[in-house]
Order: structure tokens, then sequence, then C-alpha cells
């Protein structure tokens, strides 16, 4: 009888903190000013979306910025803090991108979770699905990393100019490219 309390108590406990987790506000953007977050999304490369409705996680960017999102999760996994299952990190100025250590490879509307090596082989999905994706595209992953996942991570490809902050939904953004680099000439 008392493992079993032990056991209920043990499980309320997680479950206490799981809720927790999924309560703590997730955007630090309301300490940033405009500048700061247009600032965010550039250097992470790409603009990233959840829709719920559509159980979708869009990433949307240039080739070589949606490049800098295999190199976010090479990054994770070659980083021995992440071993441990539930870790994770969240990135974007809204911290609303979360990669999640878990036991098995998935997408869904809290993160993009997996072992370390199914989030090493989405990386590779992700650097084979760009290297012929041309701009105004779109490439989907999930049959070949989590085909049982309800949700779908979509690539949207743009031209080499795109500013990700263009893409943020509340128009922070207010070019839709950057400038192009001087020619000397």
């Amino acid at each position: 009888m008392r493992f079993l309390t032990f056991v209920a108590i043990l499980f309320a406990v997680g479950l206490f903190l799981y809720r927790r987790r999924s309560f703590v506000e997730k955007s630090p953007a309301a300490q940033l000013t405009t500048g700061q977050i247009k600032q965010a999304w550039r250097e992470l490369g790409f603009f990233c979306e959840l829709d719920d409705r559509d159980r979708t996680w869009t990433l949307t960017g240039s080739r070589a910025g949606l490049l800098r999102f295999r190199d976010l999760l090479l990054a994770y996994v070659a980083d021995p803090r992440h071993a441990l299952q539930s870790e994770y990190e969240q990135y974007g100025p809204y911290g609303s991108l979360e990669v999640m250590t878990w036991p098995a490879a998935g997408f869904d509307g809290q993160s993009i979770r997996g072992s370390l090596p199914d989030l090493a082989r989405l990386a590779g999905l992700v650097e084979t699905k760009l290297a012929t994706a041309q701009p105004d595209s779109v490439a989907l992953i999930r049959e070949e990393f989590a085909p049982d996942s309800a949700y779908t991570l979509r690539l949207d490809v743009r031209d080499d100019w795109f500013d990700p902050a263009s893409a943020d939904p509340d128009r922070l953004g207010a070019a839709t490219k950057l400038p192009a680099p001087k020619t000397k000439g």
C-alpha cells in the first residue's frame, strides 16, 4: 500500500512540474524592444511559427537562413547537457521554437523532439531538403522523421535577401528584403 502511495505522489509531483512548465510564459519579448526582436530573428536566420490549427511548424527563411536550423540542431545534439530526457532549449525572440530530448521523434504543439540521434537525423533531412530547394518553394518533413507525428515541419524557402523579421505577424519587420551588398565597381 505504501508503494502505491509513493507512486501516486511521484506521479502528482511529475504532473505538477510538467503543467507548471507548460504555463510558464514563453515570451521574453515583453522586455525586448522592436529593434531587439528584429535583430533576434535576423540572428536566428529564420522566422518560426507554430500553427496549431494546421498542425504545422513553419520555418521561413532563405536557404542559408534555414540551414541555421540544421546548425542549431547539430549544436543541440553536440551539447552534453541535452543527453537527458526532457532537456530542452528555446530559440527565437519569443522562445517559441523548442527543441527537446525525448525517446520518440516527433513534432507537436510544444516542441520539435527526439533522441539525440533522431535530432541529428532531422538536421540531415533539413540539409537534404534545402539542397535542391528553390526560392518560393516549400519542403515538408514528417514522414521521413516521425510518420506518426500529428504535426509537420514546413520549410518555407525565400530568396537570398529575405529578412526573417519581416515574417513576424506583428509586422515588426518593415522591409521584406535585406539590402543587397554593395559591389565594388
